[in-house]
């Protein structure tokens, strides 16, 4: 491989995936439930010192391992808490996955590829939000993909590359301790069923390192788990049982949704080069079948590299995609895994497109990328209409629904869309311009997220995710140690994040457990939405309004507050004018 182009296409692939996952991280409010919960995990681990146990809300968080929560709390101590730093791993570990994938493929079948399928796998939908957020994802992503990648090199490899081998073990076990046992499901979804089928085993067995490598990945994540277990014994395990089978055998928090649930999900979040995928997958069907057919015997079944890498990804894919859906709660990033062996078995193809005109299903390819990209191009189109139409449903959750909308976001959204994918179209329906597709499809992606990045969520973040976040930081800047704090009628992880203590969260009907805590000695303050203000008990009549934040409240048993230091000033308004003036800042 030419070491300058190496070289140029790291650095565009680094500056490149550093925009995309870095632009404005810690500018918008976490999102709940599962960034608040992971960043406060975090937080309080650095707080108490305590790197074995994580606790949410000074409570025991079992439904994740504890890896995440080490970095995010090194990330807290380098950086300081904030956004920032609470989703930096997720954003580290992604442009390393980027590079590891551009590095990998490169290495196999040339640059070419190897720009294609990095590309791939960075500008897609989900890809780009999984690397953005304080979640689990995008660090089991990596160590996932560097498991399956070393046990490719140590498998084909020769001499030194032999000692890849040892990332299969090590990339399962720090999965494992990322995110439990999908850790290690993953890359043995993908292998077993390669190994069987391609009448590898006799050579892992030899060659794979299984007794020693089995016994490091067990040395790397059994002290942990053995630590919970003397710790915390039935307790954790039932809780953590609850978290890994259970939730593989039954829907949890209410995310069942249908079987067929992930076929749109991938066609979306991996848009647009999902359109590649299903002439991909038949392509490399169709070769390992021509393969068996012309084998003289099973033990001589053995073709090209570049071909078997192929059906080693369409295995990937297609094992983890039926776990996934065998799996009872679903979830969009839950397939997150698969992006790499998609973006391979992609840029596979769409570089056969390239080089053979007339390769079967290219046409096809292209007029399903137009058609999703128009049907995304429509679906933001009409999200300014939809959200009018449901805003009595939004409001519970955002008490403003009625008055702030959208903005101009979707609209320039779906024009990008709409230019983007006729570009397409253009270059991709005609052999001697076929090229510019890709660069098309990218460059259109790229454009939408930046806008999301500058324009919507940022618009999202002022009326909607921040305004409980900014009541309890000020909360939690003015009570001691002995003083309470009460989030009424929401369940938001993240406040407790911003209040950096304890908080109490009661829901509506539980108004008693309110009123027992309002009676107590010391000073208590209560966030809510403002139009809930009626429904508290009449311990809390007395109770100051100190704060107003777009249709939040921020109540005290006592009248003095200590402003943070970068809130901005309250909005003047005349009620006899507009009663609504105070929310309009």
């Amino acid at each position: 491989m030419n070491d300058s182009r190496q070289g140029r296409d790291l650095f565009l692939l680094l500056v490149l995936a550093g925009l995309l996952f870095c632009l404005n991280l810690g500018g918008m409010g976490l999102t709940d439930r599962d960034e608040g919960r992971n960043a406060e995990a975090g937080r309080e681990m650095l707080e108490t010192g305590d790197w074995i146990s994580p606790t949410f809300n000074y409570e025991p968080r079992y439904a994740k391992p504890v890896f995440v929560y080490w970095l995010m709390s090194l990330s807290y101590h380098a950086f300081g808490v904030s956004e920032f730093a609470a989703r930096f791993p997720s954003a580290l570990f992604a442009v390393a996955l980027i590079l590891m994938q551009y590095l990998f493929i490169a290495h196999l079948r040339g640059p070419v590829i190897g720009i294609f399928a990095s590309l791939m796998l960075l500008v897609n939908l989900e890809m780009i939000g999984l690397g953005r957020a304080a979640l689990t994802d995008s660090v089991l992503i990596f160590f996932t993909t560097l498991s399956l990648f070393g046990f490719w090199l140590g498998l084909h490899g020769e001499g030194r590359m032999r000692h890849w081998m040892w990332a299969l073990y090590v990339g399962m076990a720090l999965a494992t301790l990322t995110k439990g046992p999908v850790g290690f499901l993953v890359p043995l979804l993908a292998i077993i069923p390669y190994l069987s089928l391609t009448q590898r085993w006799g050579q892992f067995w030899r060659t794979g390192l299984p007794l020693a490598g089995t016994a490091l990945c067990l040395m790397l994540t059994l002290p942990w788990y053995l630590t919970m277990l003397q710790i915390h014994g039935e307790d954790y395990f039932r809780n953590a049982q609850a978290h890994t089978i259970g939730r593989f055998l039954r829907p949890m928090e209410g995310h069942s949704f249908s079987v067929f649930f992930y076929i749109p999900v991938l066609l979306l979040g991996f848009f647009p080069w999902s359109g590649f995928l299903p002439a991909a997958l038949y392509q490399t069907f169709k070769g390992w079948r021509e393969a068996r057919g012309t084998s003289v015997t099973r033990d001589t079944l053995r073709v090209t590299s570049p071909q078997e890498m192929e059906w080693f990804a369409a295995l990937w894919l297609i094992g983890g995609f039926l776990f996934f859906t065998l799996s009872s709660t679903r979830l969009p990033h839950y397939i997150g895994p698969l992006f790499p062996a998609a973006a391979i078995l992609a840029a596979s193809y769409w570089s056969r497109c390239l080089l053979d005109p007339k390769t079967p299903g290219t046409r096809a390819s292209i007029h399903l990328i137009m058609g999703l990209g128009f049907f995304l191009a429509a679906g933001f189109s009409a999200a300014p209409s939809l959200y009018a139409q449901f805003t009595d449903k939004i409001v519970g959750e955002f008490p403003l629904a009625a008055q702030i909308g959208l903005g101009s976001g979707p609209y320039i959204v779906s024009g990008l869309l709409l230019i983007g994918t006729a570009l397409v179209g253009y270059f991709g329906l005609n052999d001697a311009q076929r090229a510019g597709a890709f660069w098309a499809a990218g460059a259109t992606l790229a454009c939408v997220a930046l806008v999301a990045l500058v324009v919507i969520l940022p618009h999202i973040n002022r009326y909607v995710i921040a305004p409980p976040q900014e009541l309890a930081y000020a909360a939690g800047l003015n009570l001691g140690p002995d003083d309470r704090l009460i989030v009424y009628g929401t369940t938001r992880p993240s406040t407790v994040f911003y209040a950096r203590r304890k908080v109490i969260f009661i829901q509506r009907g539980e108004e008693e457990q309110l009123r027992r805590h309002a009676g107590q000695p010391g000073r208590t303050m209560i966030v809510l939405q403002s139009r809930l203000r009626p429904q508290l008990p009449s311990e809390t009549a007395n109770y100051a309004t100190l704060l107003e934040r777009y249709g939040y409240s921020l109540l005290a048993s006592e009248p003095m507050v200590k402003l943070p230091a970068n809130l901005p000033p309250p909005p003047v308004f005349d009620s006899k004018k507009d009663p609504h003036a105070r929310y309009k800042q």
